[in-house]
């Protein structure tokens, strides 16, 4: 069973500010960078409990090929996946469990 996903606005704009940097250092690179990013949330959402949980409800999954990690809680009454942080791991990592 696939749960429903929802991304946070701060998330969405974390992603959206990373895209738009990766494709002014090479045109295209903000698309492979999405591409990777879509694939990790397809996979969290269809088995969101693969990637461990820190600090009681926050689970990570890192990117493959880019450096960025997706935060996110599970809500088992719902079925959904709500996207906290699209994180950079070069970042503070106290600020990519915000609420």
């Amino acid at each position: 069973m696939s749960y429903d996903l929802k991304i946070r606005q701060e998330a969405s704009q974390e992603f959206a500010n990373a895209f738009v940097w990766y494709e002014e250092q090479q045109q295209g690179l903000g698309a492979i960078f999405e591409t990777s990013v879509k694939r990790k949330l397809n996979q969290i959402c269809k088995n969101p409990y693969h990637y461990k949980a820190e600090y009681n409800q926050f689970h990570q999954a890192l990117t493959e090929k880019f450096p960025f990690l997706i935060v996110y809680t599970i809500d088992e009454n719902l079925k959904q996946v709500l996207i906290i942080a699209i994180f950079h791991t070069s970042r503070n990592p106290n600020k990519k469990f915000r609420k």
